[in-house]
This record gives structure tokens, sequence and C-alpha cells, in this order.
């Protein structure tokens, strides 16, 4: 598992001399899960991800699921991307119930999918937040 929101912050030609090098050392690896979290924008390094050897990515929310997948070939499986700060902490359980249920129904016949925040769990989230989650996920 690496954490690295700095190569959110890179334009694809710099990602490719200063980080794609770097991170295909780090993921060439027998590991059968190789989880990377940037929740920073990606949109020009998620390409890379699945030749690079990342086969679990926790996203930010600045890409939809659709565009996600679109990206890698659905080569990955995705681990997010429930908003954190916008709906998990400042939200209503009903906005956390519609987000959940939004995302489902994008992910549905996408069988590589862990509903979990974009990024990680924010903290002060209310325990009805978190239980909308779940709820809406069953």
């Amino acid at each position: 598992m690496l954490l690295d929101d700095i190569i959110g912050f890179l334009g694809e030609d710099e990602f490719k001399e200063f980080a794609y090098p770097y991170l295909k050392e780090l993921y060439d690896t027998d590991d059968s899960i190789k989880l990377f979290h940037n929740d920073a924008d990606c949109t020009m390094s998620v390409k890379y991800y699945p030749e690079l050897g990342i086969n679990l990515y926790n996203p930010g929310i600045q890409m939809s699921l659709t565009e996600l997948r679109a990206a890698t070939g659905d080569e990955m499986a995705i681990l997010g991307n429930i908003p954190p700060r916008d709906v998990f902490a400042a939200g209503s359980a009903d906005d956390v119930s519609t987000t959940v249920k939004a995302l489902k129904a994008e992910a549905a016949g996408f069988d590589r999918m862990v509903f979990s925040c974009g990024g990680g769990m924010p903290p002060a989230v209310s325990t009805e937040n978190i239980q909308a989650f779940i709820d809406a996920l069953k």
C-alpha cells in the first residue's frame, strides 16, 4: 500500500519522468493486492496505474467511477469514491443514502468496487451518516 497525493499535482509528462519509474519499481511485486491511494486529481496519471501493477485504487472525487473505469480499461478495483467532506461529514443521512445509491447504480455490473470514501473517512462523521451508508449498500 502506498499513499502519495503529490502525484496528483504533476502533469502527465512530469508524472512519466519523475513518478512512473519509481512506482513501477515499487509495484513490481508478487503481492496479490497492490493498493495505491491518491485522492488528489489523478486525471493525467490514472491511465498508467494498471501497467504499473496497481490493482486497487483509492481515488479522490475528481473523476467519476465511469471516467475512472474508462481511463483504466476496467483493469483495477476501485476503493471509493463517496465525497468525504461534503457528503459524509457535512451532508445529511439522506445525502449519504442518495449518493451511495447513485454510485451503486453507476457501478452496476462492475464487480471490483469497494464502496468507501474517496480518499478516506473524515473526522466527526455522524453515526447516522455511517448507518445511512451501510443501509444504502444493503
